[in-house]
């Protein structure tokens, strides 16, 4: 497939690098490895060869993780979204405008300052919605997640501009990884990410706040951070502990809210057997390519992708019609 669109794809900039914690990631990762990812990440034109190469015709650009969610002065942060997303906008999406859409960073330390650059990103400079890098981090070691009622400014903004919010991992607390203490490589990408965006998803769909904002839509990674296998286990068990405690005030059953307000896309999780899984739950139209890159290939996304065992039709929804859609993108 030639004409693909991928859409949880990273890059950095002067403004990310100086708050990068490259030590922690090398640790992690492998030094060799984050090198060429840090590489990779101010990258433009070999980006755009790779692409090429692979079929990507679109790619969506979005600042890598944590990104402005783990500045802890909200002066600084609101100055660093903003900073940020000019940047992107002038040195990768204004240099090949026919190749690169993007996702805005957004100040979530002052939620109506938050709506007011998530405004101007998508008004005055033409993003497609936002990436927002999990929770976002107070002082003390405190953090907000997207369903306190703190950010309904923001949530507001979202539905009246109508784009999608991108729901990017990061790893948890420090105050709630003692389980991963001996195992730092599962804290990341590799487990943590996962279990710890799944749980922030689910705060959101039993929040209420899709009872409220009917249409905002959120963009999940990795086929869905688990919950397509684990959401009918958790619908079960909520309905069993119907009269207990901390259900929160949603109205409906978690299953509507993921069929209705969420997507998935394929980053980093290039598996026939749990594409297929996800397509049975969501269905389709609800599935989206993407690579995860630099961190991940576009070699190996899509040489898997585009030999998956798939109708073509879906492969053609996955692979561009359903983004396209999403984002007000070219359908051809």
């Amino acid at each position: 497939m030639i004409d693909k669109i991928a859409l949880e794809e990273h890059v950095s900039t002067p403004a990310n690098n100086a708050v990068w914690d490259a030590d922690s990631e090398a640790a992690r990762n492998g030094a060799a490895y984050m090198a060429e990812v840090e590489r990779r990440l101010v990258d433009v034109d070999e980006r755009v060869a790779e692409m090429d190469q692979h079929g990507i015709d679109i790619t969506v650009l979005s600042l890598t993780s944590p990104g402005i969610q783990s500045i802890l002065d909200p002066a600084a942060a609101v100055a660093a979204a903003r900073e940020n997303n000019d940047y992107i906008k002038a040195t990768y999406v204004d240099r090949h405008p026919d190749r690169f859409a993007w996702f805005a960073a957004v100040p979530l330390q002052e939620p109506a300052a938050a709506a007011a650059e998530l405004e101007r990103a998508v008004g005055d400079l033409g993003a497609v919605g936002a990436l927002v890098n999990g929770y976002t981090d107070l002082p003390g070691g405190d953090a907000r997640y997207l369903d306190e009622r703190e950010n309904l400014p923001f949530w507001e903004k979202v539905a009246e501009l109508g784009v999608p919010i991108y729901l990017h991992p990061r790893e948890p607390l420090s105050s709630q990884q003692r389980i991963y203490q001996g195992y730092e490589s599962l804290v990341g990408s590799a487990w943590g990410f996962a279990h710890e965006t799944a749980t922030h998803a689910i705060r959101l769909m039993l929040s209420g706040l899709f009872d409220r904002f009917s249409g905002v839509q959120v963009i999940l990674g990795h086929l869905g951070e688990g919950l397509p296998l684990m959401l009918p286990r958790l619908e079960h068990r909520l309905r069993k502990q119907r009269d207990g405690v901390g259900l929160g005030d949603a109205k409906r059953a978690v299953g509507e809210y993921f069929r209705e307000n969420f997507y998935v896309t394929t980053s980093g999780h290039f598996h026939t057997k749990g594409l297929l899984n996800a397509i049975s739950e969501l269905g389709s139209d609800r599935l989206l390519f993407s690579v995860d890159y630099p961190y991940e290939s576009m070699a190996e996304a899509a040489d898997w992708f585009d030999n998956a065992l798939l109708a073509e039709a879906d492969r053609r929804k996955l692979g561009r019609g359903n983004a396209a859609r999403l984002l007000k993108l070219p359908a051809q």
